[in-house]
């Protein structure tokens, strides 16, 4: 048996590139077959379509993966075991300890904060969308009237035209029992309720079971290997969506119509495979699925149906899970030869094979498998799962916790690729990936899975809403240089003329948000796992307590995490002894970390674990956390040495982006000041310049050149930014609370993205320019006088150097700005250098920081508050240290290694000594093993700022050193 294992392995890792094609089609991407099936181009259409199907699977059967000539009979006997038990159903049992989702109708967001802001709007759009248009196709297709129209046009998914019609109103299901759940919102029930019922009256109409906007036909062309686009993805929606109906929002029709449904596709697979062969079934599910596996497993999770879990088998991918099932032989004893030796081979081989591959094909069948394991209790599954987010977070994943080059997985370690486009992290990778982290911290309490869960959550979930505008959600979020997420291929989706297919997922990830701050363990006395910080209430029933979680916002010029729970007891039951487990984040530090009970001071953990608590909580009970929210640099998953210094910025779990649509050269050092926070008071100094003309309203905007006068934008557009100054007093004992204190004070003015350039003029008669001051202070100030057309609501600016010239406007849109002085008509002058100073119509995010760059300097946010702004989040980041490969001296003598080696030899031995030179960059350090020190070592490892620091004897400073 071991070296019919180890001929396995190896025949897995030497043979998967044949299924480097498994369920991934030339045209696998959405958006290439939308157009296909929209143009007019039959040309075109007949050269791709010949190209469907040409793939087969691996899987034509389990037994041609064994080249027979190599192994004896015995071993093609233990294959077929394996075979047996890999596909056995019912043997194993549910596995134990897992941990439980609570009930959302438990948990409840607090109102008016990032995650309640964005709940509401999301609960907004779906009370938008009408229920007549969503079932008009269903409707269409089942023979019943359609009152109404449905939701038609060109871009529209669920256009009566497009294949993939329906797979919304499925997400919708899911969406709004989800939202319902949270909210309790009646009209929302009200309206979710008339879906399942509209449905249900076309599924009785047709009369076998079959529900869907499209007819049987194809699923007939797909049987034939013939095109279709992707019918099981959308049955996989509708599916979820009823059983989402049922289990959370405890409405019993839609179980009824899940199970008619499967009836109806159950009877459809086995008549494939009697009249040809499996084989053949595999070959008509070379397409995308979804998560028909994961949805059949949750079915029978609660039917209990042999012939649910059967489908279930039959809806997993073999060809590309047998790729990842590698990975269950790292700790087999009996080839811990090829195990311990070749597991980091494993990963780099399945690295490269998902290559190629359609991203949101997979990982919905990566989320199945998972599911498998918790209704059947197989470990192989469990090691897939494992093993899969191993390999997507080690080789192919942004800094935002997302994946995918567009709808596909590029070249591991080579994301520098996805940058050739705007086109980067596609919305639904995010979810579904999201799916796979909540499965694994579930199985396994793992702080890193909540970790990358907070991740993804904030950055590639938050940021694809368009602030608070209902239904305006991004397909795929740009992550490139001097990117916007209005001007990629996509752009900003329209509330009732897109229905991507990350519209879909998008309207379910908003109406979960509440789904993973808090999981229950079962046992003895009540536990409770807090993974998310997130604002909200829980009623803990089986913990008898109402638990409140407060977090204040977080902000730059605050670093820290602070969030406060108070509790109230069940009035009618007597408290119980229980327990929470708060998650100590991975980002954090000790170094100034809190814990507090009431007034007692408690023992944190190292960040990366959990801080367990257990009493008996009672009414006036308040615990505290203050945990230091640390500034980092991560480097992009790229190991080209001409893209090793573009890295992200992160601030705890918020991803900054910058301010800019090419530059990205910065400096940063070992020491912290080359990032600065931008403190809450700027805000007050944000002001935009507007006139009124007639019935339209213009604006001061700056272009990073010169000025103009624009229209007045909307919010959150590019032009909204550029018409945004910040006023700075020249004089060191003034403050600008507000707008009127600038009232006869000499100022500056900064564009709000150009942080340290200002507002210059060259003269009578000139225009105003953006650039440095330091060069001709005198250009840049400006004294802020009463209106010169004596209205209360202006100001005018009267240049300091020049007096009686001020700035001056061309009175019409696209007209430049100059200084200019009185002369002419008097009354025009006074109109054309007369302002309303108004609040700016960009206001500085409370989590903003100005850094360094290597030509200008940059104004950073959170990526998920940027609109239609351009942007970019990974930056070349200078190494200010020219030799930063210094020497370490492990305990065996001395090696020149490189500053990960170094730091990985602080953890492992200590730190003896470490010598900086003026900039803070290491010259020199000797380690040995000395126990606690190591500590010391990897904080100045990560650039504490400390010139010499002596941690071991003398003697070995000079024996060693010198």
């Amino acid at each position: 048996m071991e070296a019919f294992v180890a001929v396995f392995v190896t025949l897995m890792l030497l043979g998967s590139a044949a299924g480097n094609e498994c369920t991934n089609s030339i045209y696998q991407s959405h958006t290439v077959r939308h157009k296909l099936l929209t143009s007019n181009n039959e040309t075109w259409k007949k050269e791709m379509m010949s190209h469907y199907h040409l793939t087969p699977t691996d899987d034509s059967a389990w037994a041609d993966l064994l080249p027979r000539k190599f192994l004896s009979e015995q071993h093609q006997h233990e294959w077929g075991m394996m075979y047996r038990k890999i596909k056995n159903m019912g043997a194993s049992n549910a596995p134990q300890g897992l941990l439980k989702e609570v009930p959302l109708q438990d948990v409840r967001l607090q109102e008016g904060t990032i995650h309640g802001r964005a709940q509401q709007t999301n609960l907004e759009y779906l009370l938008m969308l009408d229920v007549d248009r969503l079932l008009w196709s269903f409707r269409k297709t089942a023979g019943l009237p359609t009152p109404g129209r449905p939701y038609e046009g060109k871009d529209s998914w669920e256009d009566p035209n497009s294949e993939l019609r329906g797979h919304f109103v499925g997400h919708y299901l899911s969406a709004s029992a989800l939202m319902w759940a949270t909210t309790q919102n009646d009209s929302m029930k009200e309206k979710m309720s008339a879906v399942v019922a509209g449905l249900s009256a076309c599924q009785e109409k047709i009369g076998t079971g079959y529900l869907s906007a499209f007819p049987t036909e194809f699923f007939d062309r797909i049987e034939e290997l013939k095109y279709a686009w992707a019918p099981y993805y959308t049955i996989h929606k509708i599916l979820a969506g009823l059983l989402d109906q049922h289990t959370i929002a405890g409405n019993p029709q839609a179980l009824k119509m899940v199970t008619r449904m499967v009836d109806y596709f159950y009877n459809r697979v086995m008549n494939v495979i009697t009249k040809y062969t499996i084989h053949r079934h595999y070959q008509s599910m070379n397409e995308e699925t979804g998560g028909m596996n994961d949805v059949l497993y949750r079915l029978y999770s609660i039917t209990g149906d042999s012939k649910h879990l059967l489908l279930a088998h039959l809806f997993d991918k073999p060809c590309f899970l047998g790729l990842l099932a590698v990975q269950v032989f790292e700790n087999n004893s009996c080839c811990d030869r090829i195990a311990i030796q070749s597991i980091m081979s494993y990963m780099v081989v399945a690295a490269n094979e998902i290559t190629g591959l359609h991203t949101n094909t997979h990982i919905p069948i990566v989320v199945g498998a998972q599911m498998r394991y918790e209704t059947t209790g197989d470990p192989l599954y469990k090691e897939i799962g494992t093993f899969f987010m191993d390999i997507v977070n080690s080789s192919h994943s942004f800094a935002t916790g997302g994946t995918s080059f567009g709808e596909f997985w590029g070249d591991p370690k080579r994301m520098a690729d996805a940058f050739r486009s705007a086109e980067n992290e596609e919305s639904c990778t995010t979810y579904n990936m999201l799916k796979v982290s909540r499965h694994l911290f579930r199985w396994t309490k793992e702080v890193s899975y909540a970790d990358y869960y907070e991740r993804a959550l904030t950055n590639g979930v938050l940021s694809i809403q368009r602030g608070t505008d209902p239904g305006v959600m991004i397909y795929m979020l740009p992550l490139g240089p001097g990117v916007s997420k209005a001007k990629s291929y996509h752009s900003w989706g329209r509330p009732f003329e897109v229905f991507w297919c990350c519209y879909g997922t998008a309207i379910e990830s908003f109406s979960k948000l509440g789904d993973s701050i808090y999981f229950e363990e079962e046992g003895k006395d009540p536990t409770l796992y807090i993974i998310q910080y997130i604002s909200s209430s829980f009623n803990w029933k089986s913990g008898k307590i109402l638990l409140n979680q407060t977090v204040v916002p977080a902000a730059s010029w605050d670093p820290y995490l602070r969030v406060t729970f108070t509790f109230s007891p069940d009035e009618e039951k007597t408290g119980t002894l229980s327990t929470l487990n708060l998650r100590i984040p991975s980002w954090t530090r000790l170094d100034g970390a809190k814990g507090i009970l009431n007034a007692e001071t408690l023992s944190l953990p190292t960040p990366g674990n959990f801080l367990s608590v257990t009493r008996q909580w009672n009414a006036g009970d308040k615990l505290t956390l203050q945990l230091p929210i640390t500034i980092r640099t991560e480097a992009l998953k790229d190991d080209r040495p001409e893209y090793a210094s573009l890295q992200a910025i992160l601030y705890g779990p918020y991803l900054l982006a910058g301010h800019t649509d090419n530059e990205r050269d910065m400096k940063a050092g070992a020491n912290t000041d080359w990032i600065t926070p931008v403190p809450a008071s700027y805000n007050n100094q944000l002001v935009s310049f507007s006139q009124d003309f007639g019935n339209s309203t213009i604006v001061i905007t700056n272009s990073k050149v010169s000025l103009a006068m624009q229209n007045l934008p909307e919010s959150g557009t590019d032009l909204a930014l550029h018409a945004t100054f910040r006023l700075l007093p020249t004089e060191s004992s003034s403050k600008l609370s507000t707008l009127s204190d600038s009232i006869g004070k000499p100022v500056m003015l900064e564009p709000f993205d150009l942080p340290g350039m200002n507002v210059i003029h060259k003269g009578a008669d000139q225009p105003l320019v953006i650039g440095d001051s330091s060069n001709d202070g005198a250009s840049s100030v400006f004294l802020v006088v009463p209106g010169l057309d004596g209205r209360k609501e202006t100001i005018s600016l009267e240049s300091q150097s020049n007096k009686g010239c001020y700035v001056y406007s061309g009175m019409s849109s696209g007209a430049g700005v100059k200084l200019s002085c009185k002369s002419g008509s008097e009354v025009s002058f006074n109109q054309a250098t007369s302002f309303v100073a108004g609040k700016g119509l960009r206001q500085y995010d409370p989590i903003s920081f100005v850094a360094k760059g290597v030509n200008r300097t940059f104004l950073l946010e959170p990526l998920f508050n940027f609109r239609d702004e351009f942007y970019t989040v990974y930056f070349n980041i200078q190494d200010p240290c020219p030799i930063i490969n210094r020497w370490i001296a492990p305990p065996i003598g001395w090696d020149k290694v490189n500053s990960d080696a170094a730091l990985a030899a602080c953890g492992n031995w200590g730190i003896g000594i470490i010598i900086r030179d003026h900039e803070g960059c290491v010259l020199a350090a000797a380690t040995r093993k000395i126990g606690t020190f190591a500590d010391a070592c990897l904080a100045e490892a990560m650039g504490v700022r400390l010139a010499i620091q002596f941690a071991i004897l003398w003697n070995f400073l000079l024996t060693k050193l010198f």
